[in-house]
């Protein structure tokens, strides 16, 4: 835990932040001047994604609704798409790496927006039906990648010490600031799962034992 990061910014890196780097780094195989569209940047993994990727030198597009474009954009989102005023599966722009972290549209619509050797990477399932999500996704994923040219990945981010190691760093360094939306009382659990349920949370909700 570096000198410049508090113990509520240090609880709300480890899961979401390794989710971010591995799938980025070792998924997308990220290199500096190429084109990545995050699909959830204001969400709790999206935030870190979104810095990530700026930090492996990449031009970032962030998908987020409107009252988070101006946040997505502090953060280092080279340009912002407001999901409630444009359909980014009509663009013509193409990306070389498509982070999901939503799910929330056919692999397909998601293909159109990649260049012919982009990846595609789901890390994340749809709506309410989340739990569905989680095993429809991979295996449409998997069907759908052995007929295309493009590389259409899914995975599970995995405990590892070093990666946790290079976060503290990025974090020391000022490449990385977790972004915590609110803090709750251990009392108020349920108040806090039920926020995060309603999938309106700007970064990391935090469960605060000292308050």
């Amino acid at each position: 835990m570096p000198g410049n990061v508090t113990f509520q910014q240090a609880a709300a890196v480890p899961v979401a932040a390794i989710t971010a780097l591995q799938g980025l780094r070792d998924k997308g195989q990220v290199q500096p001047g190429q084109k990545v569209l995050i699909n959830g940047a204001a969400g709790g993994v999206g935030m870190f994604a979104v810095q990530i990727a700026r930090w492996l030198g990449a031009e970032v597009t962030g998908i987020c609704s409107t009252r988070n474009v101006g946040l997505v954009q502090s953060i280092g989102a080279d340009r912002v798409i407001d999901y409630t005023r444009e359909d980014f599966t009509g663009s013509e722009q193409r990306y070389d790496v498509f982070f999901d972290l939503i799910g929330n549209h056919p692999v397909p619509a998601c293909r159109r927006v990649l260049k012919p050797a982009g990846t595609y990477i789901a890390a994340g399932g749809p709506g309410s039906r989340w739990l569905i999500g989680l095993i429809a996704r991979p295996a449409e994923v998997l069907a759908m990648s052995r007929f295309v040219s493009q590389k259409l990945v899914t995975y599970l981010a995995r405990p590892d010490q070093k990666d946790l190691i290079a976060i503290s760093e990025l974090m020391a360094a000022g490449k990385i600031t977790p972004v915590i939306d609110r803090h709750y009382a251990l009392s108020d659990v349920r108040p806090a799962i039920q926020y995060l349920q309603a999938k309106h949370a700007r970064g990391k909700v935090i469960v605060d034992l000292g308050l």
